[in-house]
Protein backbone atom coordinates (compact mmCIF):
# COMPACT_ATOMS: atom_id res chain seq x y z
CA UNK A 1 0.00 0.00 0.00
CA UNK A 2 1.21 3.40 -0.93
CA UNK A 3 0.25 6.99 1.17
CA UNK A 4 0.12 9.78 -1.01
CA UNK A 5 -0.18 13.47 0.33
CA UNK A 6 -3.67 14.10 1.63
CA UNK A 7 -4.28 10.68 2.09
CA UNK A 8 -5.85 9.58 4.97
CA UNK A 9 -4.21 6.81 7.59
CA UNK A 10 -6.43 3.41 7.13
CA UNK A 11 -7.25 2.09 10.16
CA UNK A 12 -4.44 0.12 12.00
CA UNK A 13 -4.13 -2.00 15.05
CA UNK A 14 -0.95 -2.34 16.54
CA UNK A 15 0.49 -2.50 20.23
CA UNK A 16 2.65 0.31 21.42
CA UNK A 17 5.63 0.75 23.48
CA UNK A 18 3.79 0.23 26.77
CA UNK A 19 2.35 -2.95 25.55
CA UNK A 20 -1.37 -1.65 24.98
CA UNK A 21 -3.58 -1.73 22.02
CA UNK A 22 -3.87 1.17 20.10
CA UNK A 23 -5.66 1.95 17.12
CA UNK A 24 -5.05 4.09 14.49
CA UNK A 25 -6.32 6.75 13.80
CA UNK A 26 -8.72 7.09 16.42
CA UNK A 27 -6.20 6.92 18.92
CA UNK A 28 -4.66 9.83 17.31
CA UNK A 29 -7.46 12.28 16.92
CA UNK A 30 -7.12 15.90 16.92
CA UNK A 31 -3.46 15.71 17.65
CA UNK A 32 -0.46 15.61 15.34
CA UNK A 33 1.57 12.22 15.82
CA UNK A 34 4.19 10.34 14.33
CA UNK A 35 3.69 6.78 13.43
CA UNK A 36 7.22 4.82 13.24
CA UNK A 37 7.04 1.29 11.53
CA UNK A 38 10.09 -0.70 12.75
CA UNK A 39 10.04 -4.08 10.68
CA UNK A 40 13.05 -5.45 12.93
CA UNK A 41 16.46 -6.95 12.20
CA UNK A 42 16.75 -9.44 9.27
Amino acid sequence: MTLKTGDALPEISATNLDGDAVTLPAAAAGNWTAVLFYRGHW
